[in-house]
């Protein structure tokens, strides 16, 4: 440790180059703690604050900030060129609630032996199941065939300003 610190003080105040037990000494008498703010400076500068509480609150805004930035997950859902009416609709409808929770989905239709010959209803699949998400949802990528798979990605469309601020305000205003 040098010498010598340039001191600040807790209310951010300047208190001149001190020895460096004498910054120390300052620190204690007032309860707090000496943190080293700034070591490659010349003299290397030091702040006298609650480090307690100081990490608290660079956590607390790490925490916030990370709430703040979106993930994005890729989410993936299967489907068979032979599938039943109830079966697309519950692999559509959760499909919607991905989309909805703003992950994108990658939807997947799987040629088995045979089927690869019939890519065209796969085709019809894919596009059957972007025609019912087309009021929450755009195509990212475009159906593609890919070895014994077909498949496309769908993205949440992006939310007007304010869009579900407006819904709510209607349906109070209407009560």
């Amino acid at each position: 440790m040098t010498k010598t610190v340039r001191l600040v003080d807790i209310d951010g105040e300047q208190l001149g180059v001190v020895q460096t037990t004498e910054a120390l000494r300052i620190a204690r008498e007032k309860g707090l703690d000496l943190v080293l703010v700034a070591p490659s400076a010349n003299p290397p500068v030091a702040r006298i604050m609650d480090y307690g509480k100081y990490k608290y609150e660079k956590d607390k805004r790490k925490k916030e900030a990370k709430k703040k930035t979106k993930q994005s997950q890729l989410k993936e859902m299967k489907f068979r060129i032979r599938i039943d009416e109830h079966d697309f609709q519950t692999k559509t409808n959760r499909i919607k609630e991905f989309l909805e929770k703003g992950s994108k989905v990658r939807v997947v239709i799987m040629f088995r032996g045979r089927e690869i010959v019939f890519s065209d209803k796969g085709r019809e699949i894919l596009e059957r199941v972007a025609d019912q998400l087309q009021l929450i949802s755009d195509i990212d990528r475009p159906p593609k065939l890919e070895g014994r798979d077909m498949w496309m990605i769908l993205k949440p469309k992006a939310a007007p300003q304010g869009g579900k601020d407006n819904g709510q305000q209607s349906k109070d205003e209407a009560s």
